[in-house]
């Protein structure tokens, strides 16, 4: 049933991000950690989109699409990380109920965007693996910025969605959201009225942009695999797989903590280990992407090298 607030109600005009601990000494520590994760983040992701911008030999398909994949981590690591860092050292922790609506939506956004684009990126693996001799042709650049811009518009369209269903509910108190920031499931606890109904769209709209890709991304792989056996040589079969590890990786990363936030049912959330999980999808894997990418790419090692030879030379 739903519950309707009383009219002498009052309504939330903002919200106290709790964060991880109210202890000051725990909070610096975790400023210190934070930090430096964060910027690690941004400078290595920078660093990819830079190196694919200067060097021409990395401007193919494949160096494309991860130099939009950096450009998506960045966005999404600077979503909640600066909010996150203030609040570890301000007395006050809040943050208004616009301030929330639009950090959940972009929040939002660029996660999905990110969740479509992967299958992008397994589909450049697919045509690469499958069809080396056409992949430039079938992989053009008309083709690849239409399939960026649908990831784009399909992941900014769902969080509106999303964001929507989420903030437009009754919130009249309390408005301490247990988490480091305005993730749909923790703001829609504190509604004052039953979210059943709300819950379950927002399942049906995780199904498709969480399940769908997942089964995208599984299919390419099958017959990836497939077109690797075929492969007599050991040595090109090994480079042939890879190529495919290090997104494989980063799907792994991401896919497997967001699952469990946006598809578990509500009965099963615990506020402390949401934050923590979430830290994973949302913190760890913008760190991890260019770890994994520059250390098992050769292309993008002996990019940095030349560029850092021309910069020594033009000193």
């Amino acid at each position: 049933m739903w519950m309707i607030p009383e009219q002498n109600q009052s309504w939330v005009s903002e919200f106290i991000l709790l964060g991880f601990s109210s202890d000051p000494m725990t909070n610096n520590i975790l400023f210190i950690v934070f930090l430096l994760i964060y910027l690690n983040s941004v400078l290595g992701n920078g660093l990819i989109i830079l190196l694919i911008c200067l060097d021409t030999h990395l401007h193919t398909p494949m160096y494309f699409f991860l130099c939009i994949l950096a450009t998506l981590d960045m966005g999404y690591v600077t979503t909640t990380m600066p909010q996150m860092l203030v609040n570890l050292l301000a007395h006050s922790k809040t943050i208004s109920f616009a301030g929330c609506w639009m950090q959940m939506y972009v929040f939002s956004a660029l996660g999905i965007t990110e969740c479509t684009f992967f299958v992008v990126m397994a589909y450049d693996r697919y045509v690469a693996i499958c069809y080396p001799l056409r992949y430039t042709v079938i992989l053009n650049w008309g083709l690849c910025i239409r399939l960026a811009s649908g990831s784009l518009v399909c992941g900014f369209l769902s969080a509106l969605l999303h964001t929507f269903f989420t903030m437009s509910l009754p919130y009249c108190g309390p408005n301490k959201v247990n988490h480091y920031f305005c993730e749909g499931p923790s703001v829609r606890s504190l509604a004052c009225m039953d979210t059943h109904l709300i819950e379950m769209v927002d399942l049906v709209l995780s199904v498709f942009v969480v399940v769908t890709p997942i089964s995208l991304i599984v299919a390419s792989y099958i017959y990836i695999v497939m077109a690797i056996m075929k492969i007599k040589s050991t040595q090109a079969r090994f480079k042939a797989f890879s190529t495919c590890a290090s997104h494989l990786t980063v799907v792994t990363f991401f896919y497997g903590p967001a699952s469990y936030i946006y598809m578990r049912p509500n009965s099963s959330y615990s506020p402390e280990k949401d934050k923590q999980i979430s830290l994973f999808y949302n913190t760890f894997t913008a760190l991890l992407n260019p770890m994994v990418y520059s250390l098992r790419n050769k292309d993008i090692k002996r990019a940095f090298l030349k560029v850092m030879a021309n910069g020594r030379m033009n000193l």
